[in-house]
């Protein structure tokens, strides 16, 4: 089975992470070590909680040119929720810089009648790359789950894989370009449909 390496910068639900990874045919291992990293035959990067304390950490445990050189190396990467959220290069959630791999930033939904902060719970996805392995088989508008404050609002919008609408807001919440790929909301929870995307990331491992 392929192996997937699941970044380790004290930010992220690793248990469910690995768990969905298993069901998906992966076997995955929890590391910050550079050289696991280079060996796996992808990576995940996940996170739970706040854009600054991410970076901070992140720095902290000189992981960033690990994962630049993992993307640089062509092999399957995937970022979940604030794992995505770090890709870009800032956040108006803090002051740090994010990892630039993505160029656009992070924005906080606005406020509007009945609209609740965080958006939480299941939505649907509005499919906008045809071409974006994860999306193989999952059919038209699959439901996700989400748990998010902030979105991602990449400068150029060809790289934008999926969109939601959250009150009158329609969002971006999947990316893709390249071998990099991120969703902002979290398959490990998303049922069927979830694993059967984290399915789809594995079987690029073999590809």
């Amino acid at each position: 089975m392929p192996v997937v390496a699941v970044i380790d910068y004290d930010m992220g639900n690793l248990h469910s992470a690995c768990k969905g990874l298993e069901m998906a045919g992966a076997t995955p291992i929890v590391t910050n070590n550079p050289q696991e990293l280079a060996a796996a035959d992808g990576i995940v990067l996940p996170g739970v909680g706040a854009f600054d304390p991410a970076m901070q950490k992140l720095r902290a445990t000189n992981l960033e040119q690990p994962i630049n050189d993992a993307i640089a190396s062509g092999k399957p990467f995937l970022g979940i929720c604030l794992g995505m959220q770090i890709l870009f290069e800032s956040s108006e959630e803090g002051q740090e810089a994010g990892l630039g791999i993505i160029r656009g930033n992070v924005k906080r939904f606005r406020h509007e009648p009945n609209l609740t902060i965080p958006h939480m719970g299941w939505n649907q996805l509005e499919l906008t790359q045809d071409s974006c392995p994860l999306w193989q088989e999952l059919g038209n508008s699959p439901w996700m789950y989400f748990v998010h404050s902030y979105y991602t609002e990449p400068i150029d919008d060809a790289v934008t894989a999926a969109t939601t609408t959250h009150g009158s807001q329609t969002v971006t919440v999947a990316i893709a370009k390249d071998n990099i790929m991120a969703v902002q909301f979290h398959p490990e929870k998303s049922s069927t449909h979830g694993i059967h995307l984290l399915t789809n990331f594995v079987r690029m491992m073999s590809a």
